[in-house]
């Protein structure tokens, strides 16, 4: 197949363009090499990927005229969209980029595929949609009408116009909510990066709360899984859950990765953050019956062999 990943050379999208490529599919990779973290890093995971069924188009989803080169020049399948603005906090503070990028760039890339007589997509959602559902384990049923950050919103916003052109034009797109991914190629910005660097150089860790906040953390081999099995699986407009199904606390987490650091942590606590949700739990069984989706890397295994990576990538005291 010939498969558009947008944000090929961030984390998810890096880890699933390596898996494509070696089952043999062709990757157009699409990616604007923005500075909400090192771009560099970003440059060396697409480094990694070069071959003769990879082609790097450096560009943003912002402009529509560019997106319209990428297709033309290209025959596609189907196109993954992870591209977008990342994290909770950060769209507190900007809302305006988040929608720009989140509910702007998605829509070019939906008038580009219909211009462009393509009609599979792969929508990278989140589970912040559920905000503080009391309900567990969130379902895809559950009502997702009250986010609690401009990111979830601008992700919401993300699935109503998937389903618009999926309605309007016959579209096929499987719009998956990812559940706290983890893994190689990690974005310095994400909790677990964050612990492990600060457990390996002898340096506080930041809490926000008491360490009782629970998380469904997903391993991105899982992740990677799930987004090859819906490719497959492309019949009209559907939303999946892609989680592990577990949860443990944040303190928790942090004693797995005292574990396999071999440090002790410390620990400067601070109030819970605007934006934050107490828990995130997914109820996958929607997946596994029509994805075949069954997530094999508990937190252990996931975080030994995050911090082996980290080691090996990175200097520290």
């Amino acid at each position: 197949m010939n498969l558009i990943v947008t944000g090929g050379a961030g984390f998810i999208g890096s880890n699933l363009s390596e898996k494509l490529l070696a089952e043999g599919h062709n990757v157009i990779c699409i990616d604007n090499f923005n500075e909400y973290y090192d771009p560099a890093i970003k440059r060396r995971n697409v480094e990694e990927l070069k071959n003769k069924k990879f082609k790097l188009y450096e560009g943003d989803i912002l402009d529509k005229f560019f997106l319209s080169k990428v297709f033309s020049e290209n025959q596609i399948d189907t196109v993954v969209h992870l591209a977008a603005m990342a994290g909770v906090r950060p769209s507190i503070d900007n809302p305006f980029i988040y929608y720009n990028v989140n509910v702007i760039g998605t829509l070019n890339i939906l008038e580009v595929m219909k211009e462009s007589n393509v009609k599979n997509m792969i929508f990278a959602s989140s589970s912040s949609l559920y905000g503080n559902n009391e309900k567990i384990p969130f379902s895809e049923v559950d009502n997702v009408d009250n986010p609690i950050s401009p990111y979830a919103a601008s992700k919401k916003a993300g699935e109503l116009l998937c389903h618009t052109y999926s309605h309007l034009y016959k579209f096929n797109i499987n719009c998956l909510r990812f559940f706290t991914v983890y893994g190689s190629k990690q974005r310095p910005d994400l909790a677990i990066y964050k612990f492990t660097k600060a457990l390996l150089n002898d340096e506080p860790i930041v809490f926000y709360g008491n360490g009782s906040t629970r998380r469904d953390y997903t391993h991105v081999n899982d992740i990677v899984h799930g987004i090859i099995n819906a490719i497959g699986k492309l019949d009209g407009y559907n939303v999946y859950n892609l989680g592990e199904s577990t949860t443990i606390t944040l303190m928790e987490l942090i004693k797995i990765l005292e574990t396999y650091t071999e440090k002790k942590a410390k620990i400067n606590y601070l109030p819970m953050q605007a934006g934050d949700v107490l828990q995130t739990y997914a109820d996958i069984s929607k997946a596994k019956v029509y994805l075949a989706y069954s997530p094999k890397v508990s937190i252990e295994n996931g975080l030994k062999d995050f911090v082996n990576w980290y080691k090996i990538n990175h200097s520290f005291k």
